[in-house]
C-alpha cells in the first residue's frame, strides 16, 4: 500500500487513527496464542541472522514481539502516522515508509516476512504483485506468514473510534489466495482457520504459511 492509485484513502485513514490503535494494540499479541505461535515458527525456522519484515506493520507491536525475541526485525508501513507512533515505542525496530506493491527493501533481504491482515486494503487484483514483491525480498526457502479475514465481503468504514476515515476491510477465501501465493512462486506449507477471540471483531481469520521457491 502507499504511492499507488487507491492507497491514499488507506494512508489517510491509518494516519487518522494511529494513536489510538498503537494504544488499544499494543499487546493483542498476549491474547493470541495461535499468531504467537506462528510468529514463533518464523523465529526458528529463518536463517540465522536473517532479518525478519513486517508488511503492512501499524505501530510495530508484532515487529516488536518478534525484536524481544533477539532478532532484528524491519516494519513496513504507509502511514507516516503509524510510523511515527512506531518509532516512539519500539526504538529496537527499523521502520521504513513503504508499500506492499513497491517494497523498500532489497532484493533477498529478509529470512521471513509476515503480512498479518494488511493485504486485506488491496485492490485483489493487485494481490499477485504484492506477493511478487514479498517473494523478491524473502532469501530462498524464506517463509511468508499471511493472515486476513475469511470471506467474500467487503466492509467500509466511514467512521473508527470517533475519527473520520475511509478504509474497505476486503475478507478473502483462504484457497484463491493460496493459489496466487503458489503462482507468484512460493510453497504453501500451512492453512489454518480459526474464529474470533472475545476481544476480537467477530469474523473468522485465516492463516497461510508459504515458503519461498
Amino acid at each position: 500500500m502507499g504511492d499507488h492509485a487507491g492507497h491514499d484513502a488507506v494512508r489517510r485513514s491509518y494516519d487518522a487513527v494511529a494513536e489510538e490503535y498503537a494504544a488499544r494494540l499494543h499487546d493483542e499479541l498476549a491474547g493470541k496464542p495461535l499468531d504467537r505461535a506462528l510468529l514463533g515458527r518464523l523465529l526458528e525456522e529463518r536463517e540465522d541472522g536473517a532479518a525478519i519484515a513486517d508488511l503492512g506493520c501499524g505501530p510495530g507491536h508484532v515487529a516488536a514481539w518478534l525484536a524481544g525475541h533477539g532478532v532484528r526485525t524491519v516494519g513496513i508501513d504507509l502511514s507516516a502516522g503509524m510510523l511515527s507512533a512506531g518509532r516512539r515505542r519500539y526504538p529496537e525496530v527499523e521502520f521504513r515508509a513503504g508499500d506492499l506493491l513497491a517494497l523498500p527493501a532489497g532484493d533477498g533481504e529478509f529470512g521471513a516476512a509476515v503480512a498479518l491482515y494488511s493485504i486485506i486494503h488491496l485492490d485483489p487484483r493487485d494481490l499477485p504483485r504484492a506477493f511478487g514483491e514479498a517473494r523478491r525480498v524473502l532469501r530462498p526457502s524464506g517463509l511468508f506468514l499471511l493472515s486476513f479475514h475469511i470471506g467474500e465481503e467487503v466492509r467500509h468504514l466511514d467512521e473508527w473510534w470517533g475519527h473520520d476515515v475511509d478504509i474497505d476491510f476486503r475478507f478473502l477465501a483462504p484457497s484463491p489466495v493460496a493459489g496466487l501465493l503458489e503462482e507468484a512462486g512460493f510453497t504453501v506449507t500451512m492453512r489454518r482457520e480459526r474464529a474470533p477471540y472475545p476481544h476480537e471483531a467477530d469474523t473468522r481469520r485465516g492463516y497461510l504459511l508459504a515458503r519461498r521457491t
